[in-house]
């Protein structure tokens, strides 16, 4: 994960110092480095946009519920980063609980690291990507409603409107506040990345002691063979709950989150649907799609999201799978094989759940999958009735006049 880690400080998330580093005896952390100084900068500064979010809320009662998940959206991000500074303070003596765990058992998975740097790249290209569409449509957008005003200009004015109702604007202030934006949504996608990458790594850890346990199937195989299998087994138990008892609070907000905007992403579609956005004048449009940069954005986001967690919900809960499938080859073993070791075994296994948890509330399991699918189809329906939406196939007008009245 050296990379991961490594891409994630340049937005002030894990500070410690000799990420870079093989041996862990050299990671370390410290209040008084550079790197923790620039995350509780990050930090503060996403708490400030917090408040101002509440600020709105007294300030506008009848704000809407799209209007309002800047709340949301900034609270979540700045718990984000104290969660994370908080595992920056164990990861030294995280790291090196591991580093002992694979001088017991090395990890032979050569594709381990491969694959978190892909799942690192990828899921964090597409997020720029989101984000390059997002400040398109808000430019779009200025440069249509605002011609007159400089750009740079008119896209912080419209990107942050409720900031200048509190904060007198200058562009050094609105260059602070995109970049409080931009570590916001970096942060975002950085703790599902992360649950990922701890995901892989727990899951091969229990794969190769899958892959051993298979290959003796049907055979006859001695009781010290089944023993050191158990205390493999056992002993990468621990790790998972070691490592979960760190990142369960990240594990949470991860689910949370992705729960919350795919809910709020599908009630804007029952409500407004995937149009072109009308402009603020009859003149000749310069945007550069026309209108519809709101709605390309809008479609890409929302596949990003979903795509992003159902890979975090199915490759978290692989950790589960792994560790309940080798029960089928010990119920295998030849009765003259069958000793204590192989009842302990299968004791191990169904007795105790082998899953990362958020929080302790849930483990994250397959069955997960469905459950918040069903969660988001109930609370769908909650929303819609809370504020008012009637889906329809074919909108007309008659429909709008009606529903409005």
């Amino acid at each position: 994960m050296k990379l991961t880690i490594l891409v994630g400080q340049c937005f002030g998330i894990l500070p410690v110092l000799g990420a870079s580093h093989v041996d862990t005896t050299k990671l370390r952390f410290t209040f008084c480095s550079g790197r923790c100084v620039y995350a509780i900068i990050n930090i503060i500064g996403q708490g400030l946009m917090f408040i101002l979010c509440v600020l709105k809320l007294f300030k506008e009662t009848d704000s809407l519920l799209a209007s309002n998940t800047s709340v949301v959206f900034f609270s979540s991000n700045c718990l984000t980063g104290i969660l994370f500074l908080r595992l920056a303070r164990i990861w030294p003596k995280l790291s090196q609980f591991v580093a002992k765990t694979e001088a017991a058992d090395p990890n032979l998975d050569k594709t381990l690291v491969r694959n978190c740097n892909i799942s690192c790249i990828l899921i964090l290209s597409m997020a720029f990507l989101e984000h390059f569409l997002s400040d398109v449509s808000s430019i779009a957008i200025a440069i249509d409603c605002q011609p007159e005003t400089n750009v740079y200009d008119a896209f912080i004015y419209q990107s942050f409107p409720w900031v200048w109702t509190f904060v007198p604007y200058s562009p050094v202030m609105g260059f602070l506040v995109i970049f409080i934006n931009i570590t916001c949504t970096f942060n975002w996608n950085f703790a599902d990345v992360f649950v990922i990458c701890v995901s892989l790594y727990l899951t091969s850890r229990l794969q190769q002691i899958n892959y051993r346990i298979n290959a003796v199937r049907g055979k006859q195989t001695p009781s010290s063979f089944w023993r050191t299998m158990r205390e493999d087994y056992s002993r990468v138990s621990h790790l998972v709950k070691k490592i979960d008892d760190a990142v369960s609070g990240i594990v949470f907000l991860s689910f949370v989150n992705n729960l919350f905007f795919i809910c709020l992403q599908l009630l804007h579609t029952l409500e407004e649907g995937v149009k072109q956005t009308p402009g603020c004048y009859s003149k000749l449009d310069e945007r550069p799609m026309h209108g519809y940069e709101q709605a390309v954005y809008f479609i890409y986001s929302f596949s990003f999201l979903l795509v992003r967690s159902l890979a975090v919900s199915l490759i978290a809960s692989r950790i589960h799978t792994a560790s309940r499938a080798v029960a089928p080859v010990l119920y295998d073993v030849p009765s003259d094989c069958y000793c204590i070791e192989v009842q302990r075994f299968l004791h191990h296994i169904h007795g105790d759940t082998i899953a990362l948890t958020g929080l302790q509330f849930f483990n994250v399991k397959r069955g997960l999958v469905l459950t918040i699918a069903g969660t988001i189809v109930t609370y769908e329906l909650v929303l819609m009735q809370f504020t008012g939406v009637t889906p329809t196939a074919a909108p007309t007008s008659s429909t709008t006049l009606q529903s409005s009245a």
